[in-house]
C-alpha cells in the first residue's frame, strides 16, 4: 500500500512539474523577446495544435488563421503549432520576405513527423531529400517530355468517366478524383496498367495522409502509428516493383525511356554512383502523395465551382465541344488541343488561387531576425498562409 502511494506521489510530481517547468520557460522566452509577435502559445507541448489541426478536418483551413488575424489585429502572429514555437506570417508582403530570405533568415523546414513516416534510407533528412528530387524532375517533365503523355491521360481518363461516372445519379467526387489521379500517377511512374493493381497500391494512402497531419504520438491506433505502418507497407511493394523492373530492363524487357522508375534507376549521382533500390522507392512514394492528394483535391474543387456556377460551366463546355468537333471518332487528345484550352486552364487557376491543395508552408529561421517589426528568434519556426494571400478575405467568392 506504502509502495501504491509512493508511485501516486511521484506521478503526481511529475505531471505537475512537467507543465509548470514549460511555463517557466515560456515565460523565460518571452522575456527575453520581448518584442515578440502577438498571440497565444496554447497548452504545453501540444499548443493549439488541436485547432490548427481540427480546423482542416472541418473543411475550413483557413479559419484558424483568419480568427487569429481578427483577434490580434496583425497579419503576424505567434503560436505553437506541432510541439513548435511557431509565427505565422500572412499576405504578399510576408511570402516576398520568405522567398527572398530563402537559405539567408529562413530554411525549409519539416516536422519531424515527416522524418519518422518517410523515412530516409540514405539518413538523409526530407528537407535534403526534396533538393535531390528538384534536381532528378526537371528533364522528366520538361514540356516536350510532358507531350508523350496527353494521350494516355486522355485514355485513363475516358476509362475512368465510362467505368466510375456514367450512368450514375450521384457519384461522391474525390474518393473518385482520387482514383484517376492515382491511376494515372501509378501509369506516369511505374508504368502501371492494372487498374486493380492500383488500387491496391492506393489503399493505405489514406492513412499515410492523415498521419503526415496527425500529432506524432506513435501509439497503435493513433493517426500518427497506422501512417508509419501504410508507409512501410507501401515501400515495401514499391521495393518489389523496383527488383522486378531491374530484371526486366536487364532483359530488354522494358524501355530505358519508358517512365520515372526506369529514369531513376538508370540515372547516377554526381559521384557516378546509382540509387539504392531503398532510395528510389522512398522518392516515388513522394511523387504518389501528390497523385493521390494533392492533383485529386484541385479537380474535386473545379467539379464544385463548375456545379455551383454554371455560366462557367457553359463556357468551359463550349471551348471543350469546340475542339471536340474537330477531333476524329476516338482520335485521342494531343498536345495542340490542350494548347487551346485557355479558358478551362483560366478556371484551373482560379479554382488554385480560390481552394490551394497545400495550405501553407512552413520554415525555420536559421537566425535571429525582425519582420513587420516583431522579433523572430532563432530556432523558431514560420508558417506562411497561401490561401491568406490569395483571397485577403474568409468569404471570397469566385469571380
Amino acid at each position: 500500500m506504502e509502495s501504491f502511494f509512493l508511485c501516486s506521489l511521484i506521478l503526481l510530481v511529475v505531471f505537475i512539474s512537467i507543465p509548470l517547468l514549460l511555463l517557466i520557460c515560456l515565460h523565460k522566452s518571452n522575456v527575453s523577446h520581448p518584442n515578440l509577435p502577438p498571440g497565444k502559445m496554447g497548452f504545453p507541448i501540444i499548443g493549439e495544435s488541436l485547432e490548427f489541426l481540427s480546423a482542416g478536418r472541418k473543411g475550413y483551413p483557413e479559419k484558424f488563421i483568419y480568427d487569429r488575424i481578427a483577434k490580434y489585429s496583425s497579419q503576424v502572429f505567434k503560436t505553437c503549432i506541432l510541439g513548435q514555437p511557431t509565427t505565422v506570417v500572412c499576405g504578399a508582403a510576408g511570402n516576398k520576405f520568405l522567398f527572398s530570405n530563402e537559405n539567408k533568415l529562413v530554411a525549409s523546414w519539416w516536422p519531424d513527423s515527416v522524418n519518422k513516416i518517410f523515412p530516409s534510407s540514405t539518413q538523409t533528412s526530407s528537407k535534403e531529400e526534396s533538393k535531390k528530387m528538384r534536381k532528378l524532375l526537371p528533364n522528366f517533365f520538361k514540356p516536350e517530355s510532358l507531350q508523350r503523355y496527353v494521350g494516355m491521360m486522355d485514355t485513363i481518363a475516358q476509362r475512368h468517366l465510362e467505368d466510375s461516372w456514367e450512368g450514375k445519379q450521384r457519384v461522391t467526387v474525390l474518393p473518385l478524383a482520387k482514383m484517376y489521379t492515382f491511376g494515372i500517377a501509378c501509369k506516369v511512374f511505374l508504368s502501371i496498367d492494372d487498374p486493380k493493381h492500383a488500387a491496391k497500391l492506393a489503399h493505405p494512402f489514406n492513412d499515410l495522409a492523415s498521419g503526415i497531419i496527425s500529432i506524432p504520438i506513435d501509439l497503435p491506433g493513433t493517426s500518427f502509428n497506422r501512417g508509419i505502418k501504410a508507409s512501410k507497407w507501401i515501400r515495401k511493394e514499391l521495393v518489389s516493383i523496383i527488383k522486378q523492373r531491374k530484371v526486366d530492363l536487364a532483359e530488354n524487357r522494358a524501355l530505358r525511356t519508358q517512365d520515372m522508375l526506369s529514369h531513376m534507376l538508370l540515372t547516377t549521382d554526381e559521384d557516378g554512383q546509382y540509387m539504392k533500390e531503398t532510395d528510389i522507392a522512398d522518392k516515388i512514394l513522394g511523387l504518389l502523395i501528390g497523385g493521390h492528394d494533392t492533383a485529386s483535391a484541385v479537380i474535386t474543387f473545379i467539379v464544385k465551382y463548375l456545379a455551383e456556377l454554371p455560366h462557367i460551366y457553359q463556357e468551359v463546355l463550349k471551348e471543350q465541344m469546340e475542339i471536340a468537333k474537330w477531333k476524329r471518332p476516338k482520335e485521342l487528345l494531343n498536345w495542340n488541343d490542350i494548347q487551346k484550352m485557355k479558358y478551362s486552364w483560366n478556371v484551373a487557376c482560379e479554382v488554385l488561387r480560390l481552394a490551394p491543395p497545400l495550405q501553407g508552408a512552413f520554415r525555420e529561421a536559421i537566425n535571429d531576425f525582425n519582420f513587420a517589426g516583431f522579433h523572430i528568434p532563432k530556432g523558431w519556426k514560420v508558417g506562411q498562409s497561401m490561401l491568406n494571400t490569395h483571397t485577403h478575405t474568409y468569404s471570397t467568392l469566385m469571380y
